[in-house]
């Protein structure tokens, strides 16, 4: 619910923003800044995509983890999204993304934010394994069974096995197999 409150007020902004704009300096004007701003963040986007992808390349080349260059390539293309999206304030957070001094200070603030969460998810891991042992290992009902491992190729038990007729090959090439 966060989120469709949030969409509709970012929403409710590019509208307002649009329209201020187009009251300020115009109709055609406003029309012309979304379509130079579209054309700049696609140049941009295709360019910081060229970069990540052949440091991504790199990475994998020196077999290192290339966790920088996956979240950038992430963020470039959250930065692409929103400068296709139309309006003012979603091309400048496009082109914020695009450009790779904010995209680092945002990949950091990611990069945190995911380890805290890790980190908390760990510590919810550890407690729950902490009570489970300390009730004796047996939560819940359990129910006793035997396991029986039987796939679709072993035959039945009750069966003979049938093997085919072995054919005996011809000591030389030219004659036909013996039967």
């Amino acid at each position: 619910m966060p989120i469709l409150v949030l969409l509709l007020i970012a929403g409710v902004a590019e509208l307002a923003v649009l329209i201020a704009m187009g009251q300020a300096i115009g109709l055609l004007p406003t029309l012309g800044l979304l379509v130079l701003g579209a054309v700049l963040g696609s140049w941009l986007l295709r360019r910081e995509g060229r970069r990540t992808l052949a440091e991504v390349r790199e990475a994998a080349r020196m077999r290192r983890s290339a966790d920088k260059e996956i979240s950038d390539g992430m963020l470039i293309a959250a930065g692409g999204l929103l400068i296709v999206l139309p309006g003012f304030l979603s091309d400048v957070a496009g082109l914020l993304l695009l450009l790779p001094p904010t995209r680092a200070v945002v990949r950091k603030r990611m990069m945190r934010a995911a380890e805290k969460r890790a980190k908390q998810m760990q510590d919810q891991v550890w407690l729950h394994q902490q009570r489970f042992h300390r009730g004796g290992g047996r939560q819940g009902d359990f129910i006793d069974g035997e396991v029986v491992d039987e796939t679709d190729d072993t035959p039945p038990r009750d069966t003979p096995i049938i093997l085919p007729p072995q054919q005996v090959r011809s000591e030389r090439l030219d004659e036909p197999p013996q039967r």
